[in-house]
């Protein structure tokens, strides 16, 4: 039987595929006044955070995209643009996608299993697969707050 959290996961999966309907590549770019950061950044982001809590702390490769950890890792910004190519809102659409398959197929039997302990910024400690894609969610749903709130300021 199918462990809840993957339910969970494909639940605020497909929530943040959702929001991206209707978004430009246009507008995926505009910064909302006052903050530092975009519709893009934050999507890239999600998939950048995402490989990390999925694999790195249990020590599987990450399949991070070129230039994907210099433009999208925590304390990135696009007003410090680096020279990669940026990717579509089609390419990052289907790398969440598809990230959402790779994660059960490796870890669908690995969940108790002991990580390299992770605190993260918020302070809490990860020991286990489990509870790093546990926190993932929250990650997750706080980034597509963000990019909720950027959609409705943007198009106003």
């Amino acid at each position: 039987m199918e462990h809840f959290l993957f339910k969970q996961m494909d639940f605020v999966r497909n929530q943040t595929l959702k929001v991206m309907e209707g978004i430009t590549e246009e507008l995926a770019d505009k910064f909302p006044a006052g903050f530092r950061n975009t519709i893009r950044w934050n999507l890239g982001h999600i998939y950048v955070v995402t490989e990390r809590f999925a694999f790195q702390y249990i020590g599987l490769p990450q399949q991070l995209p070129l230039g994907f950890k210099e433009q999208f890792e925590n304390g990135t910004s696009p007003l410090n643009p680096v020279s990669y190519p940026v990717p579509t809102l089609k390419e990052l659409e289907t790398l969440l996608k598809e990230q959402q398959g790779r994660i059960y197929d490796a870890l669908s039997q690995r969940l108790k299993e002991e990580v390299q302990p992770y605190t993260t910024s918020a302070g809490m400690t990860l020991e286990t697969q489990e509870q790093c894609l546990s926190f993932n969610l929250y990650h997750e749903g706080m980034h597509f707050g963000i990019i909720k709130l950027y959609k409705a300021l943007l198009l106003k």
